[in-house]
Order: structure tokens, then C-alpha cells, then sequence
């Protein structure tokens, strides 16, 4: 009956988050649609926050439904939870992997590759990061582990599920991530290249969660993505060449998430009887 009951709450958190999330940023499109227009980049640009309505909302109000108040003051615990060791090192991952992805793609693919260094695009992982986790990792990964029954080897299935519905959210902004945009022919590769990395990414955010419960963390190592990303990011790419650039970051993050798999198993953490024998 409990796992039903969590069932309930990670549909319900889906629901919600795309409900809230996909009206808003197609009421933002609106005027430039009915118009008749394609939507403007300023438009795009305003429909990034719009989108951070649904899983914030989501995360708190479901939090507060079905755990009411103590509920409250738990998730506020683990936003404020700092004291998470050497995982905070886990934030320097993008900052230091993208400028080397980039760097090889000049050397061995296209001068064009050679990174940016917009230090203002930090701007641009704040909301998203610590706006985006109360729900993601707030309320939605611990409530697909507890729908789990707690199975050994389901956190990193989870996670990656997790990371595929992240990707599929951000779909009415797909054309308007990155640099190169609009993708044109090029949309559907970019979009699965962004897929690719993100979902590494979000399986990369859950096991640090798993290890420290702590969403502050979360919400630092979104920011770091985001971020890392448009500071980073070539901006005089072409749309194929920029898929190509997430393909290969993606790629690199995949393997990073292969050596945590190997080295702590499907659990994302090894049990503490393991670690002591180790």
C-alpha cells in the first residue's frame, strides 16, 4: 500500500510539473503564434522561466499535500544541508570536462569549436538549478525510490528514467537551447545530443544525492552544468556542429557514470557493511 501510495505521488508529480510547466511557457509563445510569427528569441527567452514554474511548484505542493508540514521542514533541511564532504568537488566536473571537449573538437574537428568564456552565462544556471531540484531532486527522486521498495539496484535505473522525463521537459525550448539556434534540420540530432548528456548528467546529480541527501548540492551541481554550458559553450558553431559538441560531452559523461556504476554497483552506493570490509 505505501509503494502505491508513493506510485501515486511520482505520477502525480509528473503531471503536474508538465502540466504547469508547458502551459506557461505556451502562454508565454502565445501573442507571437497567434500573430502569426515564429517565436522571437526574446520570447524563447522568457519562456525558460515560465518553465521553472512546474517543477517548483510541483515539488513544494505535493511535498506539503502529502507530507504536510514536517514534510516542509525536511525538504528545507536538505536544501540548507552543506556539510557534504569532498562531493563538493563534483562541481569543477563540467567547468574542467566541457573546455576539454571543446578544446579537442578544435584541434582534431574545427577551429570554431574554441570555447567561450561568457563569465556572465553563470546567470543563467542560478534559477534553473536551484529553482528546477526542489522538484527533480526535492520531491521526485525520492519518491520514485520509496515507489521502488527500496530494490537493490533500482537507484540507477531511476535515476536514468529520471534524467530521459528531464530531457523530454524541456522539449518546447528545444529549439532554442544552446547556440546555434533555430537547429533547422539540424533539431532532432541536437536535441538527442542534448539527451544524451543531460540525462548523464541527472544520473551524476542523483548519485551525489544518494550519498549526501542533499539537495542544496543538487541545486549547485545544476547550476554548474547549466552554466558551464553557456559560459563555456562555442557560440560560432553551426546547429550539426553544435550536436556534435553535446554528443561528445554527452559521451564523456556517460563514461564517468559507467566508472561510478562499476566501481558502486546499480545501488549508486555501495552498503556500509561493504564499505568498512573495503
Amino acid at each position: 500500500m505505501k509503494r502505491d501510495e508513493a506510485g501515486r505521488r511520482v505520477r502525480s508529480y509528473f503531471l503536474l510539473t508538465f502540466a504547469i510547466s508547458w502551459a506557461a511557457a505556451a502562454a508565454v509563445a502565445a501573442p507571437d503564434l497567434l500573430r502569426g510569427y515564429g517565436i522571437s528569441r526574446l520570447t524563447a527567452i522568457l519562456m525558460f522561466p515560465a518553465m521553472l514554474l512546474g517543477p517548483s511548484v510541483a515539488g513544494i505542493t505535493l511535498t506539503c499535500v502529502y507530507r504536510g508540514r514536517a514534510g516542509w521542514r525536511e525538504l528545507r533541511a536538505r536544501m540548507l544541508r552543506w556539510r557534504a564532504g569532498w562531493w563538493w568537488a563534483l562541481l569543477l566536473l563540467p567547468v574542467l570536462l566541457l573546455p576539454a571537449v571543446l578544446a579537442l573538437l578544435a584541434r582534431f574537428v574545427s577551429p570554431a569549436y574554441g570555447a567561450n568564456h561568457y563569465w556572465m552565462g553563470i546567470l543563467f544556471g542560478l534559477p534553473a538549478g536551484f529553482l528546477e531540484e526542489l522538484g527533480w531532486t526535492g520531491f521526485a527522486y525520492p519518491a520514485m525510490l520509496e515507489a521502488a521498495g527500496g530494490k537493490s539496484g533500482a537507484a540507477f535505473t531511476l535515476a536514468a528514467d529520471l534524467g530521459v522525463l528531464w530531457v523530454l521537459w524541456h522539449l518546447p525550448v528545444s529549439d532554442f537551447l544552446g547556440a546555434a539556434q533555430p537547429h533547422g534540420a539540424d533539431w532532432l540530432p541536437f536535441y538527442l545530443a542534448f539527451g544524451v548528456a543531460m540525462s548523464a548528467m541527472r544520473v551524476l546529480i542523483c548519485w551525489a544525492y544518494r550519498h549526501t541527501e542533499s539537495v542544496l548540492l543538487a541545486q549547485a551541481l545544476h547550476v554548474s552544468s547549466t552554466g558551464a554550458l553557456v559560459v563555456f559553450g562555442a557560440f560560432r558553431v553551426s546547429p550539426g556542429q553544435e550536436a556534435l559538441e553535446y554528443a561528445v560531452y554527452g559521451a564523456a559523461l556517460w563514461l564517468i557514470v559507467a566508472v561510478v556504476v562499476r566501481l558502486e554497483g546499480a545501488g549508486l552506493r555501495r552498503p556500509r557493511a561493504t564499505i568498512q570490509a573495503a
